[in-house]
């Protein structure tokens, strides 16, 4: 079992490694990279008990397999094996699909992590790789943006590793149950680095443009998997921790209404998914009991979003409701709204059925709305114009894309499966009800309403400021 285990973890970077020397095998490597964790989730699904490992004794790697890191490591298999897909008759070089794999590789180690350090490692493997990825296209604006990531990554991740020495001064042990009884100020250094690296509340505002200006294929890495790398800890702390279980709340409530309240007014497409990642990584934090279904969930949906934005024939609403669509790809695209919206006979009904189950009384009413707000949004996608345009006006959408479809639209209905018992009449009727009083909405207000919202706290300088704002709120919370 270790040796599986080990020989998991290592697989993604040897065979990352070896497309450099096999570039012509780069996407059939890859693929199989991918596979081997789709193939290693359903085993650790299967398993009868959690796997803990320890190496190189008391000061090495401590690392947990279980249920909950299971949802986890099958979202981050299955959206970067749609990626490939989508990519598998592009144009891009074996360096892409080697850094992908990569990428890959270092958020299942993250995901595994249970000790603050090796954390910290997988995260910042994860940062530079995702840097190179959102570089890719070598123009100025993908590298401005690309550094800007990484500046930001760097910063939220130095505040992190002084809060993980100040914890194993306290209690000689970088175990995440030293967190138990650790100074104010280590724990508040400890989730400013997480919140801000997963792009929770007014700490992830980096978060929008970065998933925005970046390749589609590269967004649906992003917002499918990579940012829950740093979700998964979090959640964690609230369940190993009972202290720690108001603060995760409370940022769950907050980001999920800030994301929808940004996410509303948007009119430009990529940057309302953004936003919405945002909020539904709320979603995750605000029940964590049950947050690796909805994380699994909503990786499938944002991924095909992403990727199905880059067949659009514009980004802008106001451009697309002026035009129609090709009607099958308004069809997937209607579909993943659907399902992040929470219509039944979708997976992302019995999510957010199993999240609202799991709120404290103080959280409904805000989660509510979050999920009214998700309503409205999507309702952009399902109401825009459609018809079968002629094989000159269609989008090329070649056998790779629907491949990718196939996975992840295919993996919603399947999902299904994880909570079958959500469908009951009762729990059918109150989603339905948030649906249509969201698409009424829209048509008869939002669809009209022009509102920019300002950007200035995305501005470089401003989340820098933030992050120090955020510290101190996290200090008094920590506190209280």
């Amino acid at each position: 079992m270790t040796v599986l285990t080990l020989a998991w973890i290592g697989f993604p970077f040897s065979v990352g490694f070896l497309i450099y020397l096999l570039p012509r095998l780069s996407r059939s490597l890859a693929l199989a990279g991918t596979l081997a964790s789709v193939a290693y989730s359903i085993w650790l699904f299967l398993a009868s008990e959690p796997i803990t490992l320890r190496l190189l004794d008391n000061f090495g790697v401590s690392l947990l397999l279980d249920p909950l890191a299971s949802f986890f490591i099958l979202t981050n298999a299955l959206v970067t094996t749609a990626v490939i897909f989508y990519c598998w008759q592009s144009d891009r070089s074996s360096f892409f699909f080697a850094q992908t794999l990569i990428l890959h590789g270092s958020v299942n180690a993250a995901l595994i992590c249970s000790d603050l350090i090796s954390l910290y490692v997988a995260l910042e493997v994860l940062s530079i790789a995702a840097f190179l990825l959102i570089t890719y296209p070598r123009t100025d604006r993908s590298i401005w943006v690309g550094l800007r990531y990484l500046f930001i990554s760097n910063i939220a991740m130095l505040f992190y590793l002084v809060g993980a020495v100040l914890v194993y001064k306290a209690h000689h042990s970088f175990g995440f149950e030293g967190l138990r009884g650790a100074p104010y100020e280590a724990i508040a250094l400890i989730f400013l680095g997480l919140l801000t690296k997963a792009g929770i509340f007014v700490s992830g505002l980096w978060l929008p443009l970065t998933h925005s200006e970046s390749e589609s294929p590269v967004s649906a890495l992003m917002s499918g998997m990579v940012v829950k790398a740093g979700v998964l800890p979090m959640v964690r702390f609230a369940l190993f921790l009972e202290e720690m279980d108001p603060i995760v709340r409370f940022f769950g409530v907050g980001t999920a209404l800030l994301g929808v309240f940004y996410a509303v007014f948007e009119k430009d497409v990529k940057r309302m998914l953004a936003f919405h990642t945002v909020s539904q990584l709320g979603f995750i934090l605000a029940a964590p009991e049950v947050g690796g279904f909805y994380a699994l969930t909503h990786g499938l949906v944002k991924a095909s979003l992403f990727l199905q934005a880059g067949k659009l024939p514009s980004r802008s609403f106001k451009e697309l409701n002026q035009r129609s669509l090709h009607t099958p790809l308004w069809i997937a695209l209607v579909i993943a709204s659907f399902s992040i919206s929470g219509f039944p006979l979708l997976s992302g009904f019995g999510a957010k059925v199993l999240t609202m189950k799991n709120l404290l009384p103080w959280q409904v009413i805000a989660m509510n709305v979050a999920a009214l707000g998700t309503s409205i949004s999507f309702a952009k996608f399902i109401f825009l114009p459609h018809k079968n345009l002629s094989e000159l006006e269609r989008p090329s959408l070649q056998p790779g894309f629907w491949a990718a479809m196939a996975l992840l639209l295919g993996g919603l209905f399947a999902a299904n499966v994880v909570y079958y018992e959500a469908y009951t009449f009762a729990n059918i009727v109150k989603p339905l009800g948030i649906i249509f009083l969201g698409w009424i909405l829209y048509l008869a207000i939002f669809r009209q309403v022009v509102l920019k919202l300002p950007r200035v706290l995305e501005e470089f300088e401003h989340l820098v400021g933030v992050m120090g704002l955020s510290l101190v709120a996290l200090f008094w919370m920590a506190m209280a």
